[in-house]
């Protein structure tokens, strides 16, 4: 699938790993839909970059505030052809506290509803909206018709201490990725995923410089965090070849975390 003059939603598209997206999708001629909770950055954003960006505020978790974003998609640029989901949150907290206290319910709860939960949901209104055009194109003909690239994390497979929400609801963003690019194939829709590892991203910045060095120098090579326009660029080379589906692709300089 050519990127240029297509129409993608990038969730959490105003910072980090999205606006990375955001900017480059729109750098290769794509229309791009913000759809992001922080208003006043995903204004900001789609103010600079022109009339080819549109900004919804957008809760992941909401099937009515996806399917506005979808319609704007659809209203403003003709329709669409795919998402890059990469909204998301990091919730720490150990199974038992010092005294030996439970950990909270709602917190692990709150990960998983973001992180999977939000995910399935913009797949399936996104995924709805390519077939619904496919259809009344014709059909997909074996022609690449849309793609839906989530975002998973190397905590899927690494997970820490603290990271039982964050990890277990990365594990089902890579779990659910066959059955969805399985049951899509009829509408030559594909489903990836990314693996992301240590990036310089704003949740990054709020660590101490001591915890940022530390994971700088447990990263084999390049010995850096990752740069947030190197998993645009993958982003952009996964939708241009559509040989890539049902994968999940781990961008994390060798890093497997002990």
């Amino acid at each position: 699938m050519k990127t240029e003059s297509q129409t993608f939603i990038v969730t959490g598209g105003a910072s980090g790993l999205g606006e990375a997206t955001t900017r480059e999708l729109v750098s290769r001629g794509a229309n791009v839909v913000i759809a992001d909770l922080n208003e006043e950055a995903g204004a900001a954003l789609a103010k600079e970059l022109g009339e080819s960006v549109r900004f919804v505020r957008c809760d992941v978790t909401s099937g009515e505030q996806v399917q506005a974003a979808v319609e704007t998609s659809e209203k403003e640029f003709g329709g669409l052809a795919g998402s890059v989901n990469c909204a998301g949150i990091a919730i720490v907290q150990k199974l038992l506290d010092r005294d030996n206290n439970p950990a909270d319910l709602d917190k692990f709860n709150k990960g998983v509803q973001i992180n999977l939960t939000g995910s399935f949901n913009v797949a399936r209104l996104v995924a709805s909206s390519i077939a619904k055009r496919v259809a009344t194109e014709g059909g997909p003909n074996n022609e690449d018709q849309g793609i839906i690239i989530n975002t998973a994390s190397i905590a899927a497979f690494d997970g820490q201490v603290g990271q039982a929400s964050y990890s277990s609801s990365k594990s089902g963003v890579v779990g659910m990725m066959l059955p969805l690019a399985r049951e899509l194939t009829r509408h030559g829709i594909r489903v990836m995923t990314i693996a992301p590892g240590i990036f310089a991203t704003p949740m990054m910045a709020g660590l101490p410089e001591k915890a940022q060095e530390q994971l700088k120098a447990s990263v084999p090579y390049p010995k850096r965090l990752g740069d947030p326009t190197e998993f645009a660029k993958l982003v952009a080379h996964i939708i241009e070849n559509a040989y890539l589906n049902a994968d999940v692709i781990r961008l994390d300089g060798a890093i497997r975390m002990t």
